[in-house]
């Protein structure tokens, strides 16, 4: 240095710098170490820089003023610099100056040069705001401020002699010229021209924010304005940034899973064709055996290849590939981190140990207390950066993995798909993905806590020697309790997830049979096994919340434990070892650095393990094989034939064998082929195999021209019905308006509330089995393709319904005469009028050939013929009778229910009824008039009105749209969580909080005492007492942390019992009305996921919110009690703290709302995706829907990204709060310097380092609990609900024998429906008297099923009265009338549990009655068969057993409770007709002396009955003798004669 500065300038001076009051650095520093250091980052950073700039092109920026005034001020600088350089050598010639003096200027400025040519190099880039530049003049701005302040300086000392008049000129200038330049640095420059910013309706401000505002996120900022403003909508949220969105990251990361596979393919020694799509063995299989195994030499094929490929492709690599370079970023900002927080406990050593010293100058203490804050702002902007670049990535694994996975999933082959079921593959995407993103947040702690950790001891051991070992072996003893803890944990969740699920699936079978449950009056029972799963699971939590409060205290604890151990055994071990204030309180704020590291390891590891798990499961799906594309030649040459297949031979699984053997079948173009045979003889296969869905082990298909599928079972997508008919394809109005003509679609669109914009629910739920039907045939008509395979689309239909379809659409006649069509049928009748058949005799054609040729075969399908002509013949007379008003309308396929039991899921059924309330409009009143009207004029056509017009009105919905809170809860909802709690327990609770933070401070005020004893020389003699104090203030404090949080859990578990019980006491006592116009998904949702906020999540909840209020609390409280100064502070920081606090709570709780609303849309768009991806792929629209799944997922993410910056927004502010305590803790703590022991200053320093992070955690909490406090809400709402009748009523009890008789009177009845509906029984008066049989008919709507509704008082009286053997049943309470009536009901709903417990859930009968009522229920036979007889145990919804039997169980039932009066509601779902003969015949004679009431659909059944009632639009119209109805010729007379019971 003194070759560069010369003798004159020394590099250093202790005593200029130093020790004075007037520090200042030397000449000779100022002009190399200060000069040269932005210099030096310029040039180092800048090759670096250049090449990302090569890289990244964003097209140019056009030249602004402001550019234009950066490029003047740097060559101005340049100038400048060198003038100085110039001056040197013009002084040469009185004196030599020093080299220094030629070196820093010439350096300066081609570091100025160097600065220029960026600023122009960025805007050629595109670059609008570079972080480079402004760290460069930044530090030059730093650098140059000492020289200002020491040339200021020598202006005063040296005021006469010759001060550097050109040096102090051109220095000032270049002051002047850098804080310019650092201004301007600051502002934006505009977007580069053809950037994607300028077309985005609503670009993300990130891409076009500043350094600045990105690394502190002030971008943000508008969109918390506008949250705090109104609720966020999803139109306010930006759009997703270009390179988060799936179109860029899924093809990034399938290229790289590609290379992946094409590894593994190319270390394959490619045996033969057959052996690379050889797949896993399928664990099961469901299609029927076909006769021959498959040949040998192919089995030896498929085993070498397995043989031969050892390696997996790797999924994680490909991952790797893909994010690990973004995610790099992260890691070194985490590097920086760690060591960035291990600065400030070393400033605080110093901090401590400037105020022992006295006489020591006071700017030494500020500078310490400014850069504590420096520090730690700079770890906060590093620290949010780092989590920001962590939380992308994690953003962008799932994005990508649920698009590779949805992409996937559309091309598997079927044996693939049978080894993993929908719910698996959804839970892929959910959960799997999930816990990528999740892993991606931590991932970096897998190196970053071991080196916190190291680096920590490090330290400590510098501090206190050996004796930390004693401290980190308290650590390691407490890790395995932890790790026992959460084993614990984990096995109780598991037990509880089960009761949990219990409970749900039982609540929700309550809710499906509510109306059953009702007509029984079966509440009682069910409550309380609702309630005893419901004790057994508050059990578990019970356990659980013991555990938790452990691992609470272990983990308050902990820390205290260790430095207790470290202290002692310090100070007891050498007498010459002090603990003074610089070793404790460092000793302690590195302890607290270890806290975070130590616990996050076992955490990051699990999480490790899960992922790892996730990662296998989404590999081996990837891996799965697809269908090959070439198995079905489309392109198919110009023969006269459409379809052909030769020698094919199918199977479902290359493992099973063929499905299908030596198929030979060509279609000619525009005929009509049928294809029929026996159930299971593989017709369905046979068109699967036309689609290329099936393995072809050997022939040829092939298929000209576009194809278009109508599947077995309807596959209906979620959306209008339009859209479900158009298929992606353009509308054109007459063309689809003759498609639903010929589908039979259009007396439907009348029905629907919407018209063909009605919503159609999941799996098509709220149309009927043949409405589906029909809409996927439309479907197929409208796609207007070449080729079209029908997989028996009339079975779901009623006869005539089919015989239209046939006419209208597939017959020789209809719309898609001229077409190839391929059709599976059952349907004799229609075989007369296609061009050939083909029968199917166990995977083999038997015979082909028209059906006169067949015919004289007399080959199989003769006899085919034979087995079903039967049946076929009555459909036939049925659907003849008159086709003229069949055709206007069929209100029984409209709204009907016999087709149900073709569709082979009767879970449909419940999910149907619960969504048919919504078409019950139609029966309530207004569509009953209408209906009957259009049937005697249906002259008037319809359909000519075009069915814009009709779209949903408001009044006419049945079911509201839920209510979702906005904005902020209201402080009442709290106070009714403290209630359920209870109002006393919650004080004790916050004072148990109290007295725990009391302890704390307590502990550390006497330890600060305690290193006060060094300075007076009192330590030998004291050590005891103050560790044994110490010891007893902090197991004080860890023995009220576990006191405290288990009180505050079970106080939340008690107000978890609370509210459920009464929830489930208000639902089962809630009139029946409530749930027709409540859908059962939203009161299941109060069941499941509110009551799981409640029970889980709240109590966490709320303990980590008053954890968190009291150490911030006590924070504030320390520091004022040691310096009463900082009270002034308090006030704006808490001011500053609530506003931000505000603003954040408003906006993440809206944002959390959105992310969730957007999130179920595409897993059900996946599931149902899956269920269709046959009819998908033959419609050819794969990349259709990949694109809707993508928009799906981008909508997400779109409202899941701002949720992510909205925590690192927060998290900058409230650190920067924190940051500011931090500062004037100092601050003060050097300013009273005088009056302070350093034990003190230590204390309320060392309190506020660690405030941050409480602050933090803090907002989060306010926001969760006000989050999940809405459950309370929630759950409560519905609580309240208004109840029915009171089910006993003391005073009103009716004789036990009651009824007696039998007797039935109506007098001037009238009911409704609900409040506000027209009537649906208008006055009506009649009296049955005991033992009457009464058959009650009507057509649909006339109000039949209300009459029973009425017996039961599921609906109450509007008018007039019902009375049975003289008692008023509206005077008894509800279980007193409905025990003594039974109802055999339409539909039999049965529950899981027992078999005996269907029949008798109260324990009433004996095993004998029990067996003797199956008897006579013809059911003895089949239950006595079972292996568990009377347990035998029904699945959900009776699902094991057949309907038939469901319906005799249901008679067994009312066999069993044998009152005198009967209601059998006839189950219009023709059930076969030998259990409808049993029932009635036992009817007959078992009920002989009872009053029966049935409603009647088939009218043989009641023509012996002693009379009938004709309903007609709720009134009576006829009431006689069946033979003297048929006398008048009215009504009734119309319906025999329609039924064909007269002639």
């Amino acid at each position: 240095m003194e070759r560069l500065c010369g003798q004159d300038l020394p590099f250093w001076e202790a005593n200029l710098t130093l020790h004075t009051e007037r520090p200042d650095l030397p000449q000779c520093f100022q002009l190399t170490v200060l000069s040269w250091l932005p210099c030096i980052y310029l040039w180092a950073a800048s090759p670096f820089y250049l090449l990302y700039l090569k890289r990244n092109n964003r097209g140019y920026i056009m030249v602004s003023i402001k550019n234009r005034l950066k490029t003047v001020l740097g060559l101005l600088l340049w100038v400048v610099c060198w003038a100085d350089l110039f001056f040197t050598f013009h002084q040469r010639q009185e004196h030599s100056p020093p080299p220094v003096y030629y070196v820093t200027p010439l350096v300066l400025g081609m570091t100025m040069l160097l600065a220029t040519l960026l600023i122009q190099l960025e805007r050629l880039r595109g670059v609008q705001s570079s972080g480079v530049l402004f760290i460069f003049w930044f530090l030059s701005v730093l650098c140059a401020i000492v020289p200002f302040r020491s040339k200021i300086l020598q202006l005063y000392s040296q005021s006469e002699e010759r001060s550097d008049a050109f040096r102090l000129t051109t220095f000032y200038l270049y002051f002047g010229l850098i804080s310019c330049e650092l201004v301007l640095c600051c502002f934006n420059e505009r977007p580069p021209l053809f950037s994607s910013v300028v077309t985005d309706p609503n670009p993300c401000p990130e891409s076009t924010a500043g350094f600045l505002s990105t690394i502190t996120f002030w971008w943000f900022t508008s969109l918390a304005i506008k949250g705090y403003k109104k609720p966020l909508e999803a139109k306010d949220l930006w759009s997703l940034n270009q390179r988060d969105s799936s179109i860029n990251m899924v093809p990034k990361l399938l290229k790289e899973w590609d290379k992946e596979l094409a590894k593994t393919k190319s270390s394959v020694p490619n045996v033969s064709s057959q052996a690379v799509f050889s797949k896993p063995p399928a664990s099961t299989s469901n299609h029927v055996e076909g006769a021959a195994a498959s040949s040998p030499e192919e089995a030896e094929v498929l085993l070498s290849a397995q043989k031969a490929s050892p390696r997996q492709p790797s999924f994680l690599r490909a991952m790797v590939k893909t994010f690990g370079p973004y995610f790099l970023i992260g890691s070194a900002f985490k590097l920086l981190q760690d060591v960035v927080t291990f600065v400030n406990p070393q400033l605080l050593r110093m901090l401590i140990s400037f105020t022992k010293q006295k006489g020591v100058p006071d700017w030494w203490g500020y500078a310490l207390a400014f850069l504590m804050f420096f520090t730690a702002f700079i770890q906060t902007l590093i620290l949010h950066q780092q989590f920001q670049y962590c939380f992308v990535t994690g953003m962008n694994v799932r994005t990508a993995v649920i698009g590779a996975i949805y992409r996937k999933s559309l091309d598997i082959t079927n044996a693939a798909k049978r080894s993993s079921t929908v719910g698996e593959v959804v839970n892929l995407m959910s959960v799997d993905a999930q816990r990528f993103m999740d892993l991606t947040t931590f991932l970096n702690m897998l190196w970053s806590a071991p080196l916190q950790i190291m680096l920590a001891l490090y330290f400590l051991w510098q501090n206190l020697g050996p004796s930390v070992l004693a401290g980190v072996a308290v650590m390691i003893l407490l890790i395995p309790l932890n790790a026992f803890i959460a084993m614990k944990t984990r096995s109780y969740q598991v037990e509880q997830m089960r009761y949990k699920d219990e409970r749900i699936k039982l609540m929700n079978e309550i809710l499906n049979g509510i109306k059953v449950l009702k007509l029984y009056a079966w509440e009682k029972s069910f409550i309380e096994k609702v309630l005893t799963i419901r004790q057994k699971e508050l059990n578990v939590l019970r356990k659980t919340a013991f555990l938790g409060a452990l691992s609470t205290m272990a983990w308050t604890s902990a820390p205290f434990l260790v430095a207790l151990t470290t202290f002692a055994v310090y100070v007891t071990t050498d007498e010459n070892n002090v603990l003074d204030a610089e070793r404790a309180f460092v000793s302690l704020s590195l302890f607290n650095i270890l806290r975070f590291p130590l616990n996050m390891l076992p955490q990051v590891i699990s999480s490790m393990v899960q992922a790892s798990v996730s990662l296998k499961r989404i590999q081996s799906f990837l891996s799965h094989d697809e269908l090959d594309p070439e198995s079905v030649d489309k392109k198919g040459t110009g023969q006269e034939f459409a379809a052909t297949i030769i020698n094919g031979k199918f199977t479902w699984d290359k493992q099973d064998p063929p499905v299908l053997h030596n198929i030979n079948m060509m279609v000619p173009q525009g005929s009509l082929l049928a294809v029929v045979g026996h159930v299971g003889c593989g017709k369905s296969s046979l068109i699967s195999a036309l689609l290329g869905e099936m393995e072809k082990t050997e022939g040829d298909v092939s298929v000209r021209g576009s194809v278009a599928y109508v599947p077995q079972q309807a596959w209906i997508q979620n959306a209008t019905l339009r859209d479900n008919i158009l298929f992606g394809k353009p509308f054109q109005e007459p063309k689809y308006r003759c498609v639903l003509e010929a589908c039979a679609l259009t007396p439907d669109l009348d029905v629907l509330p919407g018209g063909d914009m009605t919503e159609i629910g999941e799996k098509g739920i709220n149309l009927s089995g043949g409405q589906r039907q029909r809409v996927s045939l439309a479907r197929a008509l409208y796609s207007d393709a070449d080729v079209y395979l029908l997989d028996d689309p009339l079975s779901a239909v009623d006869a005539h319904v089919a015989k239209h379809i046939f006419d209208h659409l597939i017959g020789p006649e209809g719309a898609l005469k001229g077409k190839t069509r391929v059709l599976v049928t059952h349907g004799i009748s229609f075989l007369p009028q296609v061009d050939n058949i083909m029968v199917l005799v166990e995977g083999r054609v038997s015979e082909m050939g028209s059906y006169q040729e067949l015919l004289k075969q007399n080959g199989a399908f003769a006899e085919f013929l034979r087995n079903y002509s039967l049946e076929d013949i009555i459909e036939e007379d049925e659907a003849d009778e008159d086709l003229l008003e069949e055709e206007e309308l069929f209100p029984e396929d409209a709204l009907s229910n016999h087709t149900d039991i073709v569709d082979s899921e009767p879970t449909f059924n419940e999910a149907r009824r619960s969504f048919l309330r919504q078409i019950s409009i139609i029966s309530d009143g207004e569509g009953a008039r209408c209906r009957s009207v259009r049937r005697h004029g249906c002259s008037q056509k319809k359909h000519a009105e075009p069915q814009e017009k009709k779209k949903p009105q408001e009044q006419d919905k049945l079911i509201q749209a839920e209510t979702t809170e906005t904005g902020k809860v209201k402080a009442t909802v709290y106070l009714e969580y403290a209630k359920a709690v209870g109002l006393v327990l919650s004080v004790i609770i916050c004072l148990l909080y109290g007295c725990q933070s009391a302890a704390a401070i307590g502990a550390n005020i006497w330890l600060s005492d305690w290193t006060n004893d060094a300075a007076t020389n009192h330590t030998e003699e004291r050590v005891p007492m103050r560790v044994g104090v110490y010891a007893a203030l902090g197991m004080a404090q860890g023995i009220l942390v576990m006191v405290s949080s288990l009180t505050l859990y079970m106080g939340n578990i008690g107000a978890a019992r609370k509210l459920h019980l009464n929830l489930v006491t208000n639902k089962l006592h809630t009139p029946q009305s409530f749930y027709d116009t409540t859908p059962i998904g939203r009161i299941i949702n109060r069941f499941s996921k509110d009551v799981y906020v409640i029970d889980e999540a709240l109590p966490a909840t709320v303990l980590m919110f008053l954890g968190t209020f009291f150490i911030s609390l006590s924070t504030m409280i320390v520091i004022v009690c040691s310096t009463p100064i900082f009270a002034v502070v308090v006030v704006p920081l808490t001011c500053i703290y609530v506003f931000v606090q505000r603003f954040y709570v408003a906006t993440s709780r809206q944002l959390k709302r959105l992310e969730s609303v957007s999130r179920s849309p595409i897993y059900s768009h996946f599931s149902e995706s899956i269920t269709g991806c046959s009819v998908i792929r033959a419609y050819g629209r794969q990349d259709a829907f990949v694109q809707l799944s993508d928009a799906k997922v981008d909508d997400n993410q779109k409202s899941y990204y701002p949720g992510i910056v909205s925590n690192r927004w927060l998290g900058v502010r409230i650190e920067f709060i924190g940051n500011c305590i931090v500062l004037f803790a100092a601050l003060f703590a050097v300013t009273g310097k005088e009056s302070l022991s350093p034990g003190l200053v230590g204390l309320s320093v060392s309190y506020a380092l660690q405030v941050t992070m409480a602050l933090n955690w803090m907002v989060r909490m306010t926001s969760d609990l006000e989050n999940n406090i809405v459950a309370v809400e929630r759950v409560k709402e519905y609580s309240e609900t208004q109840t029915e009748a009171p089910w006993e009523i003391e005073d009103k009890k009716p004789p036990a024998d009651w009824p007696l008789q039998g007797n039935v009177q109506f007098k001037d009845y009238s009911v409704r429906y609900r409040e506000g509906l027209d009537l649906v029984l208008k006055n009506l008066t009649l009296s049955v008297k005991g033992g009457e049989k009464i058959g009650i008919v009507g057509r649909t709507g006339a109000g039949k099923s209300s009459m029973t509704l009425c017996l039961f008082r599921l609906l109450e009286a509007a008018g007039g009265e019902i009375t049975i053997d003289d008692v008023k049943i509206s005077e008894i309470g509800l279980h007193d009338l409905r025990s003594k009536l039974t109802i055999i009901p339409q539909e039999p709903v049965l529950f899981s549990g027992t078999l005996r417990m269907n029949l008798d859930p109260f324990d009433r009968y004996s095993d004998e009655e029990v067996w003797s009522s199956l008897e006579h229920a013809h059911l003895h036979k089949f239950v006595s068969n079972q292996p568990a007889q009377l347990q035998l145990e029904c699945a959900e919804g009776g699902e094991n057993l057949s309907v038939g039997q469901r319906q005799l169980v249901c008679l067994a039932r009312a066999l069993l409770r044998k009152t005198r009066i009967l209601i059998l509601d006839e189950a219009t779902a023709a059930i076969d007709l030998e259990t409808d003969d049993l029932i009635q015949s036992t009817i007959r004679t078992q009920f002989e002396e009872c009053t029966v009431f049935t409603i009647a659909h088939r009218l043989n059944t009641i023509m012996d009955y002693t009379r009938v009632l004709v309903l007609d639009k709720g009134r009576i119209a006829e009431f006689d003798t069946p033979p003297g109805l048929l006398s008048q010729r009215g009504i009734f007379y119309g319906m025999a004669k329609d039924a064909g019971l007269v002639q």
